[in-house]
């Protein structure tokens, strides 16, 4: 199961979203699909149709990551949403 970290910026919007889990998932977009099977909208906050928005970078084992990266089963996941601000 790949270890999947998420930004401290989404449990707040979904009950019971822990910020790290185990995951079974051949890709990047397959976890997000999982993910939001299981919490309704994660999917759009951190996507717009069928890429990643903007503000939101995804790596897999330290490697930034798209929707169609695979995700091996011993791989970390990382989620970052980027902060801004003046």
């Amino acid at each position: 199961m790949a270890d999947v970290h998420l930004p401290p910026t989404l449990p707040p919007l979904f009950a019971g979203l822990p910020r790290r889990l185990d995951l079974d998932a051949a890709s990047v977009g397959e976890a997000l699909d999982s993910l939001d099977a299981r919490w309704p909208g994660l999917r759009g906050r951190l996507c717009d149709g069928a890429e990643l928005r903007p503000h939101i970078r995804v790596f897999v084992d330290g490697e930034r990551a798209s929707l169609d990266t695979p995700v091996a089963p011993d791989a970390r996941l990382d989620v970052i949403a980027a902060i801004s601000g003046g």
